[in-house]
């Protein structure tokens, strides 16, 4: 036969001490820029390594043998190129990342994925900068006087051509801005332009 204590709880009312741990002056001292990074930090650095792994996969071949990076990341990065699983592809880009740890790997492929995108950038302003100028050329006969002031060794005689064409093209066609004289006029700008210079 069990014997039924009363469950007494009891609770300390006066605080417990904590221990002081006496300094030892010859113990190295630890602050915050000592502590190791936290496991957060280093899932977004390794994230960070792949999404420039996949940046880096964009390059041309050649371009990627040119830079000075490791030979097992180039084949790494090579081989991630040519893997068309999406299971493999994600394992081989966390490969690519392990990889690329190594900050001298990683310094060379950033300054190439920021070059290669710069080019895109300037690419993608020049045929901003033509379409503009094709639009006003086609719109005033002002912006052909402003044409022949910045671009003076364009032939301004088959430009007023190409204009004419893309304006009567138009006028046929209001809607459509396909036709061959509008395309004409595009790549004659696109070749004048100082971007291309």
């Amino acid at each position: 036969m069990a014997c039924r204590m009363p469950c007494r709880s009891w609770t300390r009312t006066d605080p417990v001490p904590l221990m002081s741990v006496p300094s030892d002056p010859s113990a190295p001292d630890f602050s915050a820029a000592d502590e190791p990074p936290s496991k957060t930090k280093l899932k977004q650095a390794s994230h960070d390594l792949q999404s420039l792994g996949e940046a880096a996969a964009a390059l041309p071949d050649d371009r990627l043998r040119a830079l000075a990076i490791s030979e097992s990341l180039l084949d790494a990065i090579l081989t991630f190129k040519k893997t068309r699983s999406h299971e493999g592809r994600r394992r081989q880009m966390q490969y690519v990342g392990k990889l690329m740890r190594r900050d001298e790997d990683a310094q060379a492929i950033r300054e190439a994925v920021t070059e290669l995108q710069l080019g895109r950038a300037k690419d993608s302003l020049a045929l901003h900068e033509a379409e503009r100028w094709r639009a006003e050329l086609i719109a005033s006969d002002d912006a052909l006087t402003r044409w022949a002031a910045q671009q003076p060794g364009s032939d301004t005689q088959q430009l007023r051509s190409l204009v004419r064409a893309a304006r009567k093209d138009a006028a046929l066609e209001p809607e459509r801005r396909s036709g061959r004289a509008y395309r004409e006029l595009f790549q004659f700008i696109k070749q004048h332009t100082p971007a291309n210079d």
